[in-house]
């Protein structure tokens, strides 16, 4: 029988299975930030173990809440520095080089195929996206993790979803991936990977799968994974060339971690894209999924772009399309935040933000600090955001607010009309109505 992806990667890692249902596997990154990690680091000094399995191996930011908001946010961020500089942690980002982690780290290269790696964040399925396995878990894993470079886990079962047909243009991975969520249900991956297949996959860009995979989470997914290919040969080029002779070598090697034809699988499902329209999520839960041109009523107070879900340069060349000699709507509120300081930068030199600025928009620096309710951009009771972000769970953007999930081109175009709106009604210069 043939083996997923998810199952080698398993089988080239595992150093122990203590019990049948448990296999302990060797971590390639642990990933920290300095919401969930100063908890791990606290006790892991109390139980005096204040040191770590490879410092070469763990990745650490400050992104969250940056720069602190109040004293609290300031003792977390002073923690995880501090830790960091002792630890002798080369990779830690701090405020200036720092930008959201699943945006960061993958543009670092420190994500490869074949990689396994934990974080106490739930979105770092992102990183499946690579062909790695990357799973969120709890302070007592991160622990672990940080100590002896293992995390133990279930066997997972994978869940296949081909995409199939042709995208149709206007139509982004955001859209598809909260079709495949309104699908599966917010449950209906639970304790499951969720490897994406078909040629709608395969045609996708890095930025594009980790839209993706990023949002396996949300169907209750452990880790969204696509497998690598030349396309993920050529987005790591710069950090692997030292290690192959050429690209048709790396793609060779990354080839080990696609799946076997004859894998076997929990379920397998063909999802056809082309007749998809741009979605927008309503309620509290992100499998309440509705194309866009049934909830034009909506009026908005804000729009958010950014998060590590829709805040890379492909996501902000979107929306800045949409946008371009255009203005938001006056009662809207308008945030922009790039992922990174690299996408801050090229935004920049694009005129990106220029366009963005003009139409009326707040450019922040990158935080993740709207998409959790916690600074730069918190909802006040009874307003409404339509954000780029990946939940849309009750009070998550601020007590007693709303958000509606969309795809960069929708929240340009609900900000222009003050409400939630097809981007089609605002074609970019020099294109057909």
């Amino acid at each position: 029988m043939g083996r997923t992806i998810v199952e080698k990667i398993f089988d080239d890692h595992r150093i122990d299975n203590p019990f049948e249902d448990v296999h302990v596997i060797r971590l390639d990154v642990v990933a920290c930030h300095e919401i969930t990690t100063p908890i791990a680091i606290n006790d892991l000094v109390a139980r005096g173990k204040d040191r770590v399995f490879d410092p070469d191996r763990i990745k650490a930011v400050i992104d969250h809440v940056t720069p602190a908001k109040d004293s609290k946010t300031a003792a977390q961020g002073k923690i995880l520095r501090d830790w960091a500089r002792r630890q002798g942690i080369r990779d830690f980002f701090d405020i200036g080089r720092n930008g959201v982690c699943h945006a960061l780290f993958p543009e670092k290269g420190f994500i490869r195929p074949g990689y396994t790696a934990i974080m106490g964040d739930s979105h770092t399925c992102t990183y499946g996206a690579f062909g790695a396995f990357a799973a969120g878990v709890g302070t007592t894993d991160l622990e672990v993790g940080i100590l002896k470079g293992v995390c133990a886990f279930r066997y997972p079962e994978t869940l296949r979803i081909n995409l199939n047909g042709r995208l149709p243009t206007g139509v982004f991975a955001k859209d598809v991936i909260l079709a495949v969520i309104a699908r599966l249900g917010v449950g209906g991956a639970t304790n499951k990977v969720i490897e994406f297949g078909g040629p709608v996959t395969a045609a996708m860009t890095m930025e594009e799968r980790m839209t993706l995979c990023n949002m396996a989470i949300e169907a209750g997914g452990t880790c969204g994974i696509c497998a690598p290919d030349a396309t993920t040969v050529d987005y790591l080029w710069e950090f692997i060339q030292a290690e192959y002779p050429d690209r048709d070598k790396a793609l060779e090697s990354f080839s080990a971690y696609q799946p076997d034809a004859d894998a076997d699988y929990a379920d397998v499902i063909d999802h056809d894209v082309s007749g998809l329209e741009p979605m927008v999520t309503f309620g509290h839960k992100p499998d309440q999924v509705k194309p866009v041109a049934a909830m034009t009523d909506q009026k908005i107070d804000q729009v958010y772009i950014g998060s590590c879900t829709n805040g890379r340069i492909e996501d902000l060349r979107v929306a800045a399309a949409v946008l371009k000699g255009r203005t938001i709507a006056p009662r809207v509120r308008g945030i922009v935040s790039p992922a990174t300081p690299k996408v801050y930068r090229q935004a920049m030199a694009e005129g990106l933000l220029s366009i963005f600025m003009d139409a009326g928009f707040c450019v922040t620096n990158p935080t993740c600090g709207a998409c959790l309710g916690m600074s730069n951009g918190v909802l006040a009771e009874g307003e409404v955001c339509a954000a780029t972000t990946n939940r849309n769970f009750n009070g998550r953007m601020g007590i007693g607010g709303m958000v509606h999930l969309v795809s960069p081109a929708t929240a340009a175009a609900s900000a222009i009309a003050g409400h939630i709106a097809n981007a089609d009604r605002y074609p970019a210069e020099g294109a057909q109505a």
